[in-house]
């Protein structure tokens, strides 16, 4: 019975990280849903949110003027949820420029500063950033020009994770093996979730916005519900720096799987495979077989521990496991230059990832939620 519950659990581990996307390539070998790109120009509302940011608000401000799109179609709008400092005046004086400034006196999270923002917007496709995040000066027309196929509504960005020094995260593994799983996605059925940073949608996907749901998540489960499908797109990138501070990191981890929990328990409609099909089993896989690990990791590791007193395969087996979470740990505490630990950026950033999804899974059972929102420092 140990051997079953052991192979069983790293089965699942396994599946969840490594299986899931390799089911889906299988199948991209039968069908292959490709996206009919064009040159294509609705009227777009780019919806920008912020809270406090009287520090990067200029930056992004200019950041969003060296946007190519033709500017009598697109409206910008940035939506200042309930900001206390110099934000608001800031981005006033750039009215005259094309940049409406929203200020929401009562700060009531992001999620309402958009669904406030929605109410405004007169574009038909509708952008969706952050303060913190740069993009390109094609980014705008990159994205929306998924939309001149009819099967999509919605397109997320590709995240690109950058050190203070310009140069590629310790987390960037881990964010490149997320970039390829979405791809994958994209190119069999849909994805399953969009990059919250940058990221677009039809107008209509966008009706019955609520201000106590993930944004993101929430309007890739309308479009499928509306028989439209969320895609990649590898050509719009989203630039944002790592956070430096490694408990502010996984305290953003926790708030996001939290966020995550809520949106998936509330829409378990969902997993009924005759209804979604293909869909519903990306949503068992990617987010709740995924959030599942911690409970496999453990299952596996104490089945292990009690099979190890008694065969040498189990002993071997306990101690790369054992050898795995001790890099994990002495990496999670190194103090040392970056680059120098990429070895041990996997088992660092797994462990922290499935620690995180433990702390979320707790908070979600004693009914704690998430609507505030503030921005990660970076």
């Amino acid at each position: 019975m140990l051997e079953i519950f052991f192979v069983a659990s790293v089965f699942l581990i396994v599946h969840a990280y490594l299986g899931y996307p390799l089911t889906l390539w299988f199948l991209g070998l039968f069908r292959e849903n490709i996206v009919n790109r064009g040159e294509y120009h609705p009227k777009v509302t780019l919806i920008i949110t912020a809270y406090n940011e009287e520090k990067r608000i200029e930056s992004k401000m200019e950041n969003t003027l060296a946007l190519v799109y033709p500017k009598e179609r697109l409206q910008v709008l940035l939506a200042s949820d309930g900001s206390a400092d110099r934000t608001n005046d800031i981005a006033a004086g750039y009215r005259q420029q094309g940049i409406e400034l929203l200020a929401i006196p009562e700060r009531k999270g992001k999620e309402n500063a958009q669904k406030e923002a929605i109410k405004k917007a007169t574009g038909d496709v509708l952008v969706f950033t952050d303060v913190a995040t740069i993009l390109e000066p094609s980014g705008i027309e990159r994205i929306v020009s998924n939309f001149a196929d009819a099967s999509v509504g919605c397109v997320s960005s590709e995240d690109r994770l950058i050190s203070e020094e310009g140069k590629p995260s310790g987390e960037g593994f881990y964010v490149r093996y997320e970039m390829w799983l979405r791809r994958l996605e994209s190119s069999v059925n849909s994805v399953v979730g969009l990059s919250g940073s940058f990221f677009a949608a039809r107008k209509e996907v966008c009706q019955g916005f609520t201000g106590d749901m993930q944004s993101d998540f929430r309007t890739l489960l309308s479009c499928v519900r509306m028989g439209l499908r969320g895609v990649s797109d590898p050509g719009a990138l989203g630039f944002y720096r790592d956070i430096s501070d490694k408990t502010r990191e996984f305290d953003r981890k926790v708030r996001t799987v939290l966020r995550g929990l809520t949106v998936f328990f509330q829409h378990i409609e969902f997993l009924n495979v005759f209804r979604y099909g293909l869909f519903s089993y990306q949503y068992l896989c990617h987010k709740l077989l995924r959030w599942f690990v911690p409970v496999f990791l453990g299952i596996a590791f104490g089945a292990n521990l009690l099979l190890a007193t008694g065969s040498s395969v189990f002993f071997a087996l306990f101690l790369v496991q054992c050898c795995f979470y001790g890099l994990g740990v002495w990496g999670w505490r190194s103090t040392g230059n970056e680059s120098s630990l990429s070895l041990l950026r996997i088992p660092v950033y797994f462990m922290i990832v499935n620690a995180s999804i433990v702390v979320a899974w707790w908070r979600y059972l004693r009914r704690q939620r998430i609507v505030m929102w503030t921005p990660s420092e970076r």
